[in-house]
């Protein structure tokens, strides 16, 4: 198992979380307050062409993802256009922060295409896995450029409390299973109660008091900081057959496994969240 695990107990240091297949990846850097950030240099390094950022909301809308490339590839110009510095989608858990959560959604729009931020009531990020990232991915593989430099510089930035970086984290773990790598880093922007996964990496135990300020600061470090991995895993328990147990919740129910059986221990899956 990777073990390319990067540690810090210096509050300055910041890091990205980004599933992958033995482990998470996470990035280090240095907090960027007290710097002014313009918002409109902001929006050049992370807006996606706008032909993009149709095609892949289309996708997900309709589920149907090469009815979405066809009228990409109708409407645009070939790919001629520049992949940003850094594309971003944004996933906002709205229900979390108390009043905050459509106030921040609002925000994050502002700052970048309207069509890059998504409503975890609306769009999963499973529905994102499964078709606005098929979109990019067959649009790069028809020679659009843009789409393929978009999708491999691609992160994302999570609005919420673990249980929603969780459950990011764990649709996008589906990439590696799938081969459909690079694996997006995650950043974390915290509007959870505890937030106890943003405030292990740096990025904030609550939601700022000054937050539109500091929105702009954590999507630029979200972009510039480099990435590192943490280990993780998925843990298979077997109890004896017929026995009746009460799991934790974070045990999920899979199919009825005897301790009789044999199991092969090269199909346990290790992308789980904390080491």
């Amino acid at each position: 198992m990777d073990s390319s695990t990067a540690s810090t107990t210096e509050e300055s240091k910041a890091k990205i979380v980004a599933s992958k297949s033995s482990g998470i990846q996470s990035s280090r850097g240095c907090r960027l307050s007290g710097i002014r950030i313009n918002k409109e240099d902001l929006n050049r390094k992370l807006s996606v062409p706008k032909y993009l950022r149709h095609a892949i909301r289309d996708s997900i809308k309709s589920k149907d993802v090469n009815a979405a490339v066809d009228r990409c590839r109708e409407g645009n110009n070939g790919g001629s256009e520049a992949a940003p510095e850094g594309p971003m989608m944004v996933f906002v858990n709205s229900k979390s922060g108390g009043r905050h959560g459509p106030q921040l959604k609002e925000r994050l729009q502002q700052l970048m295409g309207e069509e890059q931020v998504f409503d975890l009531s609306d769009v999963k990020p499973d529905e994102f896995v499964n078709y606005g990232l098929v979109c990019l991915e067959k649009l790069a593989g028809l020679g659009d450029y843009c789409a393929k430099e978009t999708r491999d510089k691609l992160r994302i930035m999570v609005a919420g409390g673990d249980g929603t970086v969780g459950w990011v984290l764990g649709s996008l773990a589906e990439l590696h299973t799938q081969g459909r790598e690079p694996v997006p880093p995650v950043a974390v922007l915290p509007l959870g109660t505890g937030n106890d996964l943003s405030r292990s990496f740096g990025w904030g135990g609550s939601f700022p008091i000054f937050w539109k300020s500091a929105v702009k600061r954590t999507l630029l470090r979200a972009i510039t900081d480099p990435v590192c991995h943490l280990d993780s895993w998925h843990l298979l328990v077997s109890m004896p057959s017929g026995e009746v147990v009460d799991p934790p919740h974070s045990l999920k129910p899979t199919e009825e496994c005897s301790l009789e059986q044999v199991l092969d221990p090269a199909a346990l899956n290790y992308t789980a969240i904390f080491t």
